[in-house]
């Protein structure tokens, strides 16, 4: 098999598995059915959240042991499990827990190790092009699948129905992964690490200690503004009068064709100084939220630049990850770097809940436009630093 084929199989696994994390944007509108609220939902994610820490922390433990391909396959099979609880829950109680915290141990095996195996394919010179490309298959999923619900209730289908679907996607990924182990070792690259994955305090102070640090800071921001801004759409988009489809269609729209082009991109002579530009936008796509007043075209400029800014600038800022990290930490950089981006996925929409439902919609959006300016300009000052020290 030869390796554009491996790769483009591993993509598609990726991207089968990845429509589970757009299925929690519509989370909101399920437990609508059981009369719960934003709170609960975050409480649900906070869960999640808690799984999700404790997978990406031993994930590298358990890839030790069982393999990093056979270790991805688990993650499908654990999510389809999850998505099938969801798709019959009647209320808060057990199995709501139980789904919450099978979704963060799948989520969180998938997000971490996909791509360190990525690493182990490319080179550093085409290392930012496999990620926008990653990026590229993940976004797909991510957005595609609130839009794919709504198509299917437009249908006579209901919400729970696109669960059921996803959850047959997922087995289809974790089989994918399963059929790609030998593949991917014949393909790897001799000169990427391939060090014990097992993440460790010891670890975490090195990586701090390096100029890894800044990118799994600055991931942890990116990834509270995401969840802040897609998490609650659909209450976003139901205060409005507007339909949460159209927006999840021009964003990951926007985002795939973003990727695409920016696929070809070797990072440049500032890669950072791209990041900032790109996060601006983002900001600026934030703002723009608090001034929709139910106006449809500015509801889709919010799209236009939040995946402008955050779809553009993530697998730069995944690649730079990589790049900044010690040769020989490189697995558990990326994997902290997955930590810091899940406190921020599966973490913030608990903050994000309360501050809904005690405070109202324009209070969350002013607090995701602070974050989206701090981490723009953490990338504008990393840049002007980079350019002193070459001077």
């Amino acid at each position: 098999m030869s390796k554009p084929y491996v790769l483009a199989l591993f993509f598609l696994a990726v991207f089968l598995q990845s429509g589970t994390y757009g299925l929690t944007f519509l989370l909101p509108e399920l437990f609508a059915e059981f009369q719960a609220n934003e709170k609960d939902v975050g409480a649900s994610l906070l869960i999640t959240a808690i799984v999700t820490l404790l997978t990406v922390y031993y994930s590298g433990h358990l890839s030790d042991w069982l393999g990093r391909m056979t270790t991805l396959g688990m993650s499908g099979f654990s999510i389809a499990l999850a998505l099938g609880l969801y798709s019959v829950v009647d209320g808060i109680g057990p199995m709501l827990a139980v789904a919450s915290a099978l979704i963060g141990f799948g989520w969180g095996l998938m997000y971490t190790l996909a791509p360190v195996v990525i690493t182990r394919l490319s080179g550093a010179e085409n290392r930012v092009q496999a990620f926008s490309l990653y990026a590229v298959f993940l976004m797909a999923g991510f957005g595609l699948s609130p839009v794919f619900a709504s198509w299917l209730s437009a249908w006579g289908f209901n919400i729970r129905d696109a669960f059921r679907v996803v959850a047959v996607c997922c087995v289809i990924s974790g089989s994918l992964f399963l059929f790609l182990k030998r593949p991917i070792e014949r393909h790897a690259l001799t000169e990427a690490s391939d060090a014990r994955s097992r993440l460790s305090l010891a670890a975490v102070v090195a990586i701090f200690r390096s100029p890894g640090w800044l990118p799994v800071v600055m991931v942890f921001l990116g990834a509270s503004v995401f969840a802040g801004v897609n998490n609650f759409q659909t209450s976003i988009a139901k205060a409005e009068g507007l339909d949460y489809a159209d927006y999840f269609l021009v964003y990951t729209l926007t985002t795939i064709a973003c990727r695409i082009a920016f696929a070809g991109f070797k990072g440049g002579k500032s890669p950072y100084r791209v990041i900032a530009l790109l996060q601006y936008v983002m900001f600026a796509g934030v703002l723009l939220f608090l001034f929709i007043g139910g106006n449809q075209w500015i509801y889709m400029a919010c799209a236009i630049f939040f995946g402008i800014g955050y779809g553009a600038s993530y697998p730069i800022l995944v690649a730079m990850a990589a790049n900044d990290a010690d040769s020989d930490l490189l697995p558990q950089t990326l994997q902290l770097f997955a930590l810091t981006y899940f406190i921020g996925i599966f973490g913030f929409p608990y903050v994000a809940g309360w501050l809904i439902v005690d405070f109202g919609i324009q209070a969350l959006l002013a607090c995701v436009a602070i974050l989206a300016a701090i981490e723009a300009t953490m990338a504008l000052i990393r840049s002007r630093n980079v350019a002193i020290a070459e001077a």
